[in-house]
């Protein structure tokens, strides 16, 4: 693809979604920021979002997506586009990168009114219109997928995707207070052996067992293979973690965190864990982009593109030849079903071990 000649003053990153996702497109800013440190660097984020990002040194400012006010009616929904438009039309963008790849992402390319709008060729629901330059697909890790956007500004792809530990620049930054609340928090007293797991799901067929998940917690208390347990969540998903809440009312080294933290703090949760354990959620991507040990427990996906980015090795997933990579099918469930607390239990303690915590 032909080079790109330009010297941006004013760059727009769009990654407006969703939370995992936003996570793992940091890259993307960093190496941004790399090829153009002079320039002002946004990041186009949905509005409660922005804690994954905002505090991140490579972005200079975050434009906030009122997403949930498209859902108030008609009037809310024309005051977001305007108050949008408005927006990105007033910061005068030299270049904007799409990293969604959708037909609501290109057409915020296209609102910004920048002379350079770069976005894949295949992104969906003819999301490509709202480009200048259309970069072709790479069959790779998402991320890697991602950053070929950067090729037409001079960024060199390596042949293969990125490969050995993720850049310290890469890395997530956690807002400061997020920070300063949980060191407040009694969990964060000790020697810091703090365990956290992610068991919640949206589909079952991207959900461990609950059961193995309580069980899990029980062994490694046991074993004195971690001080406490933290169970995060989002709002309203204290069913899905029931036993272990019962478990956390009845043992003060379980700690339920389940619908009560921020997204920074949530970050602050993880950032500091000596082991995560987690289905394919914002909470594997959260710790793949701080570099903590992990075990991410997969059904229906495929790893190679949407696993944990460069830890492969960190992903548990039984595959047979007949499932398909459908989150909706009974195949899936019956993949995270396959996938045995024993292992879970081996992979944590191992990590846990190599951490010195």
């Amino acid at each position: 693809m032909p080079a790109v000649e330009i010297n941006p003053k004013r760059m727009l990153l769009i990654r407006p979604s969703a939370l995992g996702d936003v996570c793992r497109s940091v890259p993307v800013a960093a190496e941004l920021k790399a090829l153009f440190p002079a320039a002002k660097l946004d990041w186009l984020v949905q509005d409660s979002f922005a804690d994954a990002v905002r505090a991140h040194p490579a972005v200079d400012r975050v434009v906030l997506f009122a997403r949930n006010r498209l859902k108030d009616g008609l009037g809310a929904k024309r005051t977001v586009v305007r108050d949008l438009r408005r927006t990105l039309r007033e910061a005068r963008y030299d270049l904007v990168v799409d990293a969604q790849g959708l037909l609501r992402s290109g057409l915020m390319a296209w609102a910004t009114g920048a002379a350079v709008r770069i976005g894949h060729g295949d992104a969906r629901e003819c999301g490509w219109l709202g480009y200048t330059h259309a970069v072709p697909r790479r069959w790779v890790h998402t991320v890697d997928h991602m950053l070929s956007l950067l090729e037409p500004l001079g960024r060199v792809m390596p042949a293969g995707g990125t490969t050995g530990r993720l850049p310290a620049a890469w890395q997530l930054a956690c807002p400061a207070e997020a920070l300063a609340w949980a060191a407040e928090q009694p969990w964060a007293a000790g020697d810091g052996r703090n365990v956290v797991l992610a068991p919640t799901s949206r589909w079952a067929a991207k959900a461990w067992p609950i059961e193995r998940f309580d069980a899990l917690a029980a062994r490694l208390l046991g074993r004195g293979l971690c001080e406490r347990v933290l169970v995060v969540g989002g709002p309203g998903e204290q069913a899905q973690c029931r036993p272990l809440l019962e478990r956390a009312a009845a043992d003060p080294r379980v700690v339920d965190l389940v619908g009560r933290t921020s997204i920074g703090q949530l970050m602050a949760v993880i950032r500091g864990a000596a082991l995560v354990v987690a289905n394919d959620s914002a909470a594997v991507h959260m710790a793949a982009g701080f570099d903590r040990p992990l075990v991410a427990l997969y059904g229906p996906t495929d790893l190679a593109r949407v696993g944990p980015f460069l830890r492969g090795a960190d992903a548990v997933q039984v595959r047979r030849d007949s499932d398909t990579l459908d989150h909706k099918s009974a195949s899936g469930v019956a993949m995270m079903q396959r996938i045995g607390l024993e292992v879970v239990e081996q992979m944590a303690a191992v990590r846990l071990a190599a951490s010195g915590r």
